[in-house]
């Protein structure tokens, strides 16, 4: 795993010097495009998956459906509902690890400060936990 760069800063509070590591600029610019591309493409993917959602259609309500028909638009609703879930968790945890980049906190755990292992990183770039925090998340 590499470590990145390391700044030493000031604790306000109590006058004691920490190290903040950081990955390089060079390595978090294309994690960052990535990241941008991929935001779109859930973007799309969303409005496409609310094309599909009977309750949306417009001719649904002038329709007298059998119980049958009644029944597959349920499901389909809830299918539709579901994936679009799936993909908001996943915009939301994408915009978050652009902030991160941001503010120069990519590839560091929200809840224990520990870096991220790359491998982890490597196949979810938007992931804000370590493997260990995550799983305690889940429990």
């Amino acid at each position: 795993m590499s470590k990145g760069k390391t700044k030493t800063q000031k604790n306000k509070k109590r006058g004691k010097r920490t190290s903040i590591i950081q990955y390089p600029s060079k390595i978090l610019s294309p994690i960052s495009s990535f990241l941008k591309k991929q935001l779109k493409r859930l973007e799309k993917t969303k409005k496409n998956v609310e094309k599909e959602d009977p309750f949306n259609d417009s001719s649904r309500i002038n329709d007298n459906a059998s119980p049958d028909t009644d029944a597959a638009e349920q499901f389909g609703h809830a299918r539709t509902k579901a994936i679009r879930e799936q993909i908001d968790r996943k915009m939301i945890q994408t915009k978050k690890a652009l902030s991160r980049i941001k503010v120069g906190k990519y590839g560091i755990c929200e809840d224990c400060g520990e870096f991220i292992d790359t491998d982890r990183l490597m196949i979810s770039p938007e992931a804000t936990f370590c493997a260990k925090c995550k799983a305690k998340r889940e429990k």
